[in-house]
C-alpha cells in the first residue's frame, strides 16, 4: 500500500483532499477535516538516495488506544507529531490497507466528537473578568439534517448513532442498532453512483446513497437483483449476518445462497466477494449449528480437499484404494499420477501404493508417534473469530458446544470464546512424506518392470520393508485367486433330490411301480459283521428304519454298516450315489454333527469313526 491509496480513500469517502501547505517542503502534506479545520493526518514523502526508493510515512490522529495489543510492524509511535493521539504508519508492501482505512475512519469520527469542559475551581472574585455567555457555532456532521427530500425514517436512523470513542466494536453496535430500526424500510429513489469503502455502514453514506441502497434492497428482497456499488452490496450481506431481514438462521443461509446466485453469478460484485461470502456462510453455519453437508460446497476448496485427504490417510483401513491414492497425490508431488506404475497398471498400481501406506502408517517412530503424526503433526487448537472481516455484532452469548465439520476439523465455543481444532499446514513434514512416496514408486517400478527406473535416495532404505510386504501380500492374493474353487450350495440339495426323484419315476416301468423291487439279500437286515479286530464279538443291529430316514435310505445305511455294496440297490431304484449320500448325511447331521458317508461320485463309503455312533442310533448292540 502507498500514500496515494489513502488520499484517494479520504477524497472518495469524506471529500477530504490532500493539502500541500509548505512550498519549501513539497514532500509534506496534510489531510484536514473540512468541518473542524483540524489535521487528521500528516503525510511525509522522502527520497532515499542510497536505495533509490521513496520512503512514505504518515502520522494519523486516531489515538494510540485504538491500536491492538500487538501492533503490526508498520504501525509505531508518530514520526513528527507529539502525544498519544497520534499513530505512525509506514507504507510498504506489508501495510494492510484495511487496517489503515479503519484507523483513518477513527480519526474522522473521533474528531467530530471533540468537546470542551471548563471547570471553575474557585468562585469568581471582583478582580476576575466575567464573560457573558457566547453561543458556539453548530458543528456540521457528515450528514446534513437539513438536506431536502430526507425521509423521516432516515433522519430518525441517523439520530440513533452514538459516538463513544469510534472503536470498531462500536461501529458494529451502531450498525446493528440502526439496521434493526430500518429492517422493514422500503424506498423508491435509485442511485447509481460510485462508492468505495472498507467495512461500510449506513453511517458512511449520505442521504442519496442511503435512499439508493434501500431502493436496491427493496428490489433484492423481491428477487430482482440489479447492479450496485460493491460496497453497498456488502451492507446487505452484513445485514443478513446480523439477522436483519431474515426470520431464522435457515432463512438467513438461504438468502445468502440466493444472493450468490442472483448477484455474483450475474457478474456483479468484485473478485473477492465470493470468497468472503463463502467464509461467512461457513462461519454462520457453525454458529447456528446448521448441517455440515449444507455448507460443504461453501467451504474453501483448498481446506476441504486437504481435510478430505487427511481423513482418508488417517482411516486408510476403511478407505478404498482409490481414496487413499487420491489422498497421497494431494500432498505428494504432482508427477505421482504420471508414474508408469499408475499409467501402465492402473488399479493394481493404486492398490500397491495404498497397501504400502496402510503398512507404514501403522509403524511407530522412536518418539512414539505414528507415521501419520510424524508427517502431519497432531491437531492444533487456535482462537477462531467467525466474522473478523465483517461488520457483525454478537447480539447473544453462545452456550458451550462443539461443531464437527468433518473428521479433521471442528469448532467449539467455551466461555464465549470460539476455537478451531484442525491439522495445521505449518506443522506438516512433507519432506518425510514425499520420501515415502519416492521410495515406494522406485520399488514398484522395479517390481513391475515399468522402465524409467528411479535411484534410491539417502535415508529412504527404512521404507523398503513396508513396500515389499505389500507386494508379497498381493502375490499371495493373486495365487489364491488362481486356484479353482468348488462351491457347494447346500440350499440347492432339496431341489436336486426332487429332480432325481422325477428322473427315477420316469425310468420305472408300470410293473416295477406296481410290484416294487423285491428285497435282495443285500437289503435284508441281518447280523452285522464285526469291525476291525479288537477282540470283541460281532455287533448286531435291529432291523427296521431310523426315524430321520425313510425305509430305502435306512436299508442303504444298514448295508454300508454290514460292509456290503449298495450299488445294486441304487441302480434298481435309479438313485445317484451322491444324492443318496447327501440325503443320509443331512438327516443324521443333527445327531452326529458331521458327514457319516463319503462319495467320490460312484461309490459310497462309511466314515469308520462314526460306526459305533450309528449302531447306537439304529438300535445295534454288542454281544458279550
Amino acid at each position: 500500500m502507498d500514500l496515494s491509496e489513502l488520499t484517494t480513500y479520504a477524497e472518495e469517502k469524506f471529500h477530504i483532499q490532500e493539502q500541500h501547505k509548505w512550498a519549501d517542503f513539497p514532500g509534506f502534506s496534510v489531510l484536514v477535516n473540512p468541518d473542524t479545520g483540524k489535521w487528521l493526518a500528516l503525510l511525509m514523502r522522502q527520497w532515499d538516495f542510497e536505495t533509490g526508493e521513496e520512503i512514505q510515512l504518515c502520522d494519523l490522529k486516531c489515538g494510540q488506544q485504538n491500536l491492538p495489543e500487538r501492533p503490526e510492524p508498520y504501525l509505531s509511535t508518530p514520526f513528527r507529531m507529539k502525544g498519544n493521539k497520534w499513530v505512525g504508519v509506514k507504507f510498504n508492501d506489508t501495510t494492510d490497507s484495511d487496517v489503515v482505512f479503519r484507523l483513518f475512519d477513527l480519526a474522522v469520527y473521533s474528531d467530530h466528537m471533540q468537546g470542551y469542559t471548563i471547570v471553575l475551581d474557585h468562585a469568581p472574585t471582583e478582580s476576575m473578568v466575567i464573560y457573558p455567555d457566547t453561543p458556539l457555532p453548530v458543528q456540521r456532521t457528515v450528514f446534513d439534517p437539513d438536506e431536502p427530500d430526507m425521509p423521516p425514517k432516515i433522519r430518525q436512523m441517523q439520530a440513533l448513532y452514538e459516538y463513544n470513542g469510534g472503536r470498531f466494536e462500536e461501529k458494529c453496535w451502531n450498525f446493528y442498532r440502526q439496521g434493526k430500526f430500518m429492517e422493514d424500510y422500503e424506498d423508491n429513489l435509485p442511485w447509481t453512483g460510485t462508492f468505495r469503502c472498507y467495512y461500510p455502514t449506513y453511517h458512511d453514506l449520505n442521504v442519496q446513497q442511503l435512499r439508493g441502497y434501500f431502493t436496491w434492497r427493496t428490489h433484492v428482497r423481491k428477487g430482482d437483483f440489479q447492479p450496485i456499488a460493491t460496497s453497498l452490496a456488502y451492507i446487505y450481506l452484513y445485514e443478513l449476518l446480523n439477522g436483519i431481514g431474515a426470520q431464522s438462521p435457515e432463512d438467513t443461509f438461504q438468502k445468502l445462497r440466493t444472493f450468490e446466485i442472483g448477484f455474483l453469478d450475474s457478474g456483479f460484485g468484485d473478485s473477492g466477494m465470493r470468497s468472503n461470502l463463502h467464509r461467512w456462510m461457513l462461519a454462520y453455519a457453525v454458529l447456528y449449528r446448521l448441517p455440515p453437508a449444507l455448507v460443504q460446497q461453501y467451504t474453501d476448496s483448498t481446506i476441504w480437499v486437504q481435510d478430505t485427504a487427511l481423513a482418508s490417510l488417517l482411516s486408510s483401513e476403511t478407505a478404498s484404494d482409490e481414496e487413499v491414492f487420491s489422498a497421497l497425490c494431494v500432498f505428494g508431488e504432482k508427477r505421482l499420477v504420471q508414474s508408469p506404475v499408475i499409467k501402465k497398471f492402473g488399479t493394481q498400481g493404486k492398490h500397491l501404493f495404498a497397501s504400502s501406506w496402510r503398512r507404514v502408517s501403522k509403524s511407530c517412530f522412536p518418539n512414539g508417534r505414528g507415521f501419520f503424526t510424524a508427517c502431519f503433526g497432531p491437531k492444533k487448537v487456535s482462537t477462531w473469530e467467525p466474522f473478523a472481516n465483517a461488520i457483525y455484532w454478537e447480539s447473544q452469548r453462545y452456550s458451550d458446544t462443539a461443531y464437527v465439520l468433518n473428521p479433521c476439523r471442528e469448532y467449539y465455543v467455551q466461555n464465549g470464546t470460539w476455537r478451531e481444532k484442525c491439522f495445521d499446514k505449518r506443522n506438516f513434514d512433507l519432506v518425510r512424506y514425499r520420501a515415502f512416496l519416492h521410495e515406494t514408486d522406485r520399488i514398484l517400478r522395479n517390481h513391475l518392470k515399468t522402465g524409467h527406473y528411479l535411484k534410491r535416495k539417502v535415508g529412504e532404505a527404512w521404507i523398503t520393508s513396508f513396500v515389499e510386504a505389500a507386494i508379497q501380500a498381493q502375490q499371495q492374493a493373486d495365487e489364491e485367486a488362481a486356484r479353482p474353487k468348488i462351491t457347494i450350495n447346500l440350499s440347492s440339495l432339496e431341489q436336486i433330490r426332487q429332480d432325481a426323484s422325477v428322473t427315477r419315476d420316469s425310468l420305472l416301468t408300470g410293473d416295477e411301480m406296481d410290484v416294487g423291487i423285491e428285497a435282495s439279500p443285500e437289503s435284508s437286515p441281518a447280523s452285522l459283521p464285526a469291525g476291525p479286530d479288537t477282540g470283541n464279538e460281532p455287533e448286531t443291529a435291529d432291523s427296521g428304519s431310523f426315524a430321520p430316514l425313510d425305509d430305502l435310505h435306512s436299508t442303504i445305511l444298514l448295508a454300508l454298516l454290514r460292509g456290503e455294496s449298495v450299488e445294486a440297490t441304487l441302480k434298481a431304484r435309479h438313485l445317484m450315489p451322491a444324492v443318496a449320500a447327501d440325503t443320509i448325511n443331512e438327516a443324521l447331521f443333527d445327531e452326529i454333527g458331521d458327514n457319516v458317508l463319503e462319495c467320490d461320485g460312484n461309490t459310497i463309503t462309511l466314515v469308520g469313526d462314526y460306526r459305533d455312533d450309528l449302531l447306537q442310533l439304529l438300535g445295534g448292540k454288542t454281544n458279550e
